[in-house]
C-alpha cells in the first residue's frame, strides 16, 4: 500500500471519528477519538470472523505503517514544539528543581521499581523473564506522554501551578526516558560486561546536555531571524523549518531530538511574542501550531486505537497487562514522593500533589513506539500487549477521571 493511500485512509478516519465525537459523544478530543478507533477496530475483528478479507486488509494497513518511525521520528518533534511553544518560562523557572528531579531521578527510579516488581509478578504467573528485559519495560513505560498529558489537562482544568509541574515533567521526561531506554537496550544487546559505566555516562551526557544545547542555540538563531523581519508567512515557515532542522541535526549527531525541540519551543514561545513577533505574526504562529497539533493528535490517537489489530490478545499477556497497571502507578507514586517531600514547603504544593500527579501521569504513543522497537527475543509480543493495556487504561481511565479527581481533592479552591 503506497504512502499517499495510507495517509488518506488515516485522514478520512480521523475526520470521521472527530465528527462522531464532536457531534455525539462530546468526550475530550483525544480520548474520544481513541475510544471510537478501538470500537471501530473491534468491529473489524468481529466482521473478520465472517469475512477474512476485511480483517486481512485492515491488518495489512496497520502492519505497513512503521508506528515507531512515524511517531518518534516524524510526529513527535512537531507535537513537542507545539506544546513547548505555549509553556511559560516563569512557571517552569519557579519549579525547575522538582521538575528536573521528576524528569531524571524520578524516571530512573520508576524504571527500576517497575522492572523489579514486574520481574517477580511474571515469575508468580509462571512466565519467567530475564531481569534486563523487565528493566527495558520499566524504561519504556515510566515516562509520561506529553502529547496525551497536554490534551487531557486542558479538559481537566487543573490549577496552573499543578499543570506547570505535570506538563513541565512530561515535556522533559520523555527525552530522558528514551535515553535510559537506549542505554538499557544496549546492555541487553551486548551484555552487561560489554558496556562500561564511562560509556553509559558519556551517552547520557551527550544525548541530554547535547540536546539541550542544540535546542537553545538553534532556537536563538530562529529567534534572531524572525526578529529581523515582519512577515508572518515567512516567520511561520521559519518555525516549521526550525523544528525539522533541529530534529534532523540531533539525529545526525546523536543528541536527544525531543529535548532539543522542547528547549527551542520554550525559548521561542517566551521570547518572540514580546520582541520578535508583531501581533499579526503571533496570532498566525499560534493558530498554525494549534491546528497542526490538533491534526497530528487526531491521527496519532486513531493510530493507537487501530494498533489493537496487531496486539497479541494472549490471555496470559492481557493478565500481566492488567497487573502491570497498579505496578506502574505505585512506582510513579513512590518516584514522585522524594522531590515532592523535599520541595513541599518551599514551593507551597497544592494538597495531595503526589496523588494527582500520579493519576495525571498519562502514558501514550511513545511507550507503544518503544515497545514496538524491541527485538523478538526481548519478549516483544508480551511487552507490546502489556504496554497497550496500560496505555488504553491510562488514556481512557485516568484521562476521564483526572478532572473529577482534581475537583474532588481541591474542592472549591481557586484554580489560579
Amino acid at each position: 500500500m503506497d504512502v499517499f493511500t495510507i495517509i488518506t485512509i488515516l485522514m478520512v478516519l480521523s475526520a470521521l471519528f472527530a465528527y462522531i465525537n464532536t457531534r455525539f459523544l462530546k468526550l475530550p478530543f483525544t480520548i474520544g477519538l481513541m475510544i471510537i478507533a478501538i470500537c471501530f477496530t473491534l468491529v473489524i475483528i468481529v466482521l473478520g470472523h465472517f469475512e477474512h478479507l476485511i480483517l486481512d486488509e485492515a491488518t495489512l494497513l496497520i502492519e505497513s505503517i512503521d508506528f515507531k518511525t512515524v511517531l518518534l521520528e516524524v510526529m513527535l518533534s512537531f507535537l513537542l514544539f507545539a506544546g513547548a511553544l505555549h509553556t511559560k518560562l516563569d512557571g517552569l523557572a519557579k519549579h525547575k528543581a522538582p521538575i528536573l528531579m521528576f524528569a531524571t531521578l524520578g524516571v530512573l527510579l520508576s524504571t527500576f521499581l517497575v522492572g523489579g516488581m514486574f520481574y517477580y509478578v511474571a515469575i508468580l504467573v509462571g512466565h519467567e523473564i530475564p531481569f534486563i528485559y523487565c528493566l527495558l519495560f520499566g524504561a519504556l513505560i515510566s515516562p509520561t506522554d506529553p502529547i496525551a498529558v497536554l490534551g487531557i489537562l486542558k479538559a481537566a482544568k487543573a490549577p496552573k501551578k499543578l499543570e506547570t509541574k505535570i506538563v513541565g515533567e512530561s515535556l522533559f521526561n520523555d527525552g530522558v526516558g528514551v535515553v535510559i531506554f537506549l542505554v538499557i537496550f544496549s546492555i541487553a544487546q551486548k551484555g552487561i560486561g560489554a558496556v562500561d559505566a564511562q560509556e553509559v555516562g558519556l551517552l547520557f551526557f551527550e544525548e541530554v546536555f547535547g540536546g539541550i544545547a542544540l535546542g537553545f542555540i538553534l532556537g536563538w538563531v530562529g529567534f534572531q531571524l524572525m526578529k529581523s523581519i515582519d512577515h508572518y508567512e515567512t516567520e511561520v515557515m521559519i518555525t516549521l523549518a526550525l523544528v525539522m532542522g533541529i530534529y534532523a541535526i540531533a539525529h545526525l549527531v546523536h543528541f536527544s531530538g525531543p529535548l532539543a525541540v522542547v528547549v527551542a519551543g520554550i525559548f521561542i514561545g517566551n521570547k518572540s511574542p514580546e520582541i520578535a513577533w508583531s501581533e499579526t505574526t503571533h496570532n498566525y504562529v499560534d493558530k498554525f501550531w494549534e491546528l497542526l497539533d490538533v491534526l497530528l493528535n487526531a491521527i496519532l490517537f486513531v493510530l493507537i486505537g487501530l494498533e489493537l489489530l496487531i496486539v497479541d490478545n494472549n490471555g496470559e499477556y492481557v493478565l500481566l497487562g492488567l497487573i502491570a497497571i497498579p505496578i506502574a502507578l505505585i512506582a510513579r507514586y513512590i518516584a514522585l514522593s522524594g522531590p515532592i517531600f523535599l520541595f513541599k514547603k518551599k514551593l507551597d504544593f497544592i494538597p495531595k500533589t503526589n496523588l494527582i500527579m500520579t493519576w495525571g501521569g498519562i502514558r501514550g504513543g511513545i511507550s507503544i513506539a518503544l515497545a514496538l522497537s524491541l527485538q523478538p527475543e526481548m519478549e516483544r509480543d508480551l511487552f507490546l500487549t502489556v504496554t497497550y493495556v496500560i496505555v488504553v487504561f491510562s488514556i481512557i481511565g485516568q484521562g476521564l477521571t483526572l478532572g473529577p479527581l482534581v475537583r474532588k481533592v481541591l474542592g472549591k479552591q481557586d484554580s489560579q
